[in-house]
């Protein structure tokens, strides 16, 4: 990798729901971390997501005033992306279409909406640039995966995109492969899921896992029944607000089993909770399902598939669909989340002129997809 002589430093803000994730890499290490843990106490005091900008940002500060750097070390700022318009994947420079965007919050409130900004704050004061990589919102799905079945309703994909992309690339080298010209599949498996075909560096087809669609999953419904669920929200009179509080976060093994941690669920199951097993169960059955969909897509020609998030500790999630799938591709088990190294590298492909850095704008251009790299 081609090394900056003087300023080596990139400084790594990953904001979640209740903690910021802060990180500095130097010399293509990361050389500290902390995650700052935010109480519901403190955040509940904000009424926007946005508001909670200069909060967090004392708290990056004094992580930042404990580290052994100076000023004129820092090459760039990488910050998480949040929920911007569809764009292609990439690394992005922060700008003010982005900024006036996110501080809108026109696609929807969440943490991740701070990261630009707290990325490009903490930039003005090294006078570098700030950037964002691979946010949710990438949709690179081919024309074919857009058709709904119902005139008006398109499908589009939101994802684990930044860890999908970042795993793939990290799993195909150790193949002697290259992202840009493997086909993968990638399952990430947490609270929400999403699994996703990788054609050639895009994701060419997948679930929209921020909405709940595709399998189950320890707090989302899923792909529903229709007439059953258009039913329920007549009947229940739910508030399209309702609708996605219900289908985002209240659904899956929640509803099923009162409980979304799968660590708890397969203790349950080890005590001889026949009911956990059977949900876990589902959720697996549909996992595969959609894995092997993932591969009709690729017309059965799959390097490799990949198990990645937080449930891919569980060797009771992924044995089962190791064993299942291996008729399909080698099933590479990546437990957990790379996101501070994969902003970091983000941002370091378009330094080394790897890739070129993209430029988002608030308008219709930036909509109309799939257009990829």
């Amino acid at each position: 990798m081609t090394m900056h002589p003087k300023r080596d430093v990139v400084i790594v803000i990953n904001p979640g729901s209740t903690s910021s994730k802060i990180a500095l890499f130097k010399a293509g290490k990361m050389v500290a971390e902390r995650t700052l843990n935010h109480s519901l106490a403190e955040l509940s005091q904000f009424d926007a997501v946005i508001a909670q900008k200069d909060f967090r940002m004392q708290a990056i500060q004094e992580f930042l005033a404990d580290q052994d750097f100076s000023a004129s070390e820092v090459l760039a700022v990488a910050g998480r992306g949040g929920l911007l318009k569809p764009i292609p994947g990439g690394t992005y420079a922060v700008n003010e279409a982005m900024l006036d965007d996110l501080t809108a919050a026109k696609r929807n409130e969440h943490a991740s909406n701070l990261g630009a900004g707290l990325a490009q704050q903490v930039a003005d004061q090294y006078g570098v640039k700030a950037y964002v990589v691979d946010p949710p919102v990438v949709d690179e799905l081919q024309p074919l995966a857009r058709i709904s079945g119902l005139k008006g309703i398109e499908r589009h994909s939101a994802a684990h995109v930044l860890n999908q992309k970042a795993m793939a690339r990290q799993v195909l080298a150790t193949m002697g492969k290259t992202y840009s010209t493997s086909r993968v599949i990638v399952a990430h498996i947490g609270g929400g899921l999403s699994i996703h075909a990788h054609e050639n560096g895009r994701m060419i087809d997948g679930n929209n896992g921020i909405d709940g669609e595709g399998p189950y999953s320890p707090e989302r419904a899923g792909s529903l029944p229709l007439v059953d669920f258009v039913a329920k929200v007549l009947a229940e009179r739910l508030t399209l607000d309702q609708v996605k509080k219900l289908l985002a976060s209240q659904s899956g093994l929640r509803s099923y089993l009162n409980d979304m941690s799968i660590k708890n669920i397969v203790a349950r199951i080890a005590e001889g909770d026949e009911t956990a097993k059977f949900y876990l169960d589902g959720m697996i059955y549909q996992i595969k399902k959609q894995i092997a969909e993932m591969a009709g897509v690729l017309n059965g020609q799959v390097d490799v598939i990949i198990l990645t998030g937080g449930a891919a500790y569980a060797t009771a999630v992924t044995a089962p669909l190791q064993h299942d799938l291996a008729w399909i591709a080698p099933v590479v088990v990546r437990p957990g989340e790379m996101e501070m190294q994969a902003l970091y590298e983000g941002v370091m492909r378009v330094l080394n002129h790897e890739e070129p850095v993209r430029v988002y704008q608030s308008d219709a251009s930036t909509i109309k997809g799939g257009t990829g790299r």
